[in-house]
């Protein structure tokens, strides 16, 4: 016989306890309302609940709350969820003639939606499909803390798909080339000797060690001089030793020994001309004018030396796993890209080298 439908959730008393907040949890349950479930949310929680929220503005205002405070979540992160979300609600009220209240957040449908994405794939700033597929990425964690901490649930974006991303693969630049940027960037004559110091500080970190340009520039006065080791806090929080050579702990050492400023402790360790923090879009800029000087690719990038690192270190005979922990990935496919690299580097090699790779098959 079949199984009678389990009605535990939907009967009880009526007048308080666990039983009603179960039932009112129950998004399809009689006497369900928005209001009943973020109460019965926070009871089932053992938290107070907070002030009502009514507006999609104050509920994006909770969940960065959320993310910040419960999920740890970084600044950076923080700020790209925000620019999302903020473009997405702005849509809406132009796309369906008014600022979205909470109880209409639930009902934007599939076709909005697509519209959305549609709209940020063709507007006056398109964006690439990793980028949008980044932006819906955002967009499905707010409607999930919409559905799970404010009871207001929208089905209809589990029938929207992403758009399909090609795999890419690292771009780094040879060994000659990064060589080549070092010597350049410490033979400038447009800078001051401590800012040029500054400069192969910088790169040095990155192709040295790895690192993420924020990485690198979150480094404090109190991290220099260096040690053998570096203690770095990734994406994620996520912590991690990486190994420092000399000659990156030489090049630290000797723009500490010219910089003029007097930093505490935890001031940041790079400074920018006028004594403020150094910010990555300066050495972007500073990279752009060695690439010009040296005639580099495009693909010359601060964050192209950290895929240098890893590169060289595999063509070495480094394994994988040694690579993953260095470069602080959470995921070895991450790190498995960058045995594309190799293996077309390899091939190029087999290509112009050996006497029988360009043979003309026999007819």
């Amino acid at each position: 016989m079949p199984r009678p439908p389990n009605r535990r959730l939907t009967v009880g008393r009526v007048d308080g306890g666990p039983k009603r907040r179960r039932r009112l949890l129950r998004k399809d349950g009689p006497g369900f309302s928005p209001a009943a479930g973020r109460e019965a949310a926070a009871a089932a929680a053992g938290v107070e609940a907070g002030p009502a929220i009514i507006s999609a503005a104050e509920a994006l205002r909770a969940w960065l709350e959320h993310l910040e405070k419960e999920r740890r979540a970084s600044p950076r992160t923080l700020e790209a969820y925000r620019g999302c979300v903020i473009s997405y609600l702005g849509f809406l009220a132009t796309h369906r003639g008014g600022t979205p209240s909470l109880a209409q957040m639930g009902e934007v449908s599939a076709a909005d939606f697509r519209a959305y994405l549609a709209f940020r794939r063709t507007g006056a700033k398109p964006l690439s499909p990793r980028s949008l597929s980044q932006a819906l990425s955002a967009i499905r964690g707010f409607h999930g803390y919409l559905d799970h901490r404010l009871a207001t649930p929208n089905a209809a974006l589990a029938l929207v798909r992403g758009p399909r991303i090609r795999p890419g693969t690292p771009r780094p630049i040879s060994e000659d080339q990064a060589l080549g940027l070092l010597q350049e960037v410490s033979d400038q004559d447009d800078l001051a000797p401590w800012a040029a110091a500054r400069d192969l500080a910088v790169l040095t970190l990155l192709y040295g060690c790895g690192l993420r340009i924020s990485e690198a520039l979150a480094l404090k006065r109190a991290d220099a001089p260096l040690a053998e080791s570096l203690r770095i806090v990734g994406k994620g929080g996520k912590t991690r030793l990486v190994p420092v050579l000399e000659a990156v702990r030489e090049a630290v050492g000797a723009y500490l020994a010219l910089q003029p400023f007097v930093l505490g402790p935890d001031d940041a360790l790079f400074r920018a001309a006028r004594g403020g923090p150094l910010r990555p879009r300066q050495v972007q800029a500073r990279m752009q004018l060695l690439r010009a000087a040296l005639g580099l690719p495009e693909r010359a990038t601060p964050h192209a030396l950290r895929h240098s690192f890893a590169t060289h270190l595999l063509g070495s005979g480094a394994d994988l796993r040694s690579i993953q922990d260095l470069l602080g990935h959470v995921s070895l496919s991450t790190t498995q890209r960058y045995t594309a690299v190799d293996t077309a580097g390899l091939m190029d090699v087999y290509a112009r080298s050996h006497p029988r790779a360009q043979a003309r098959p026999r007819t």
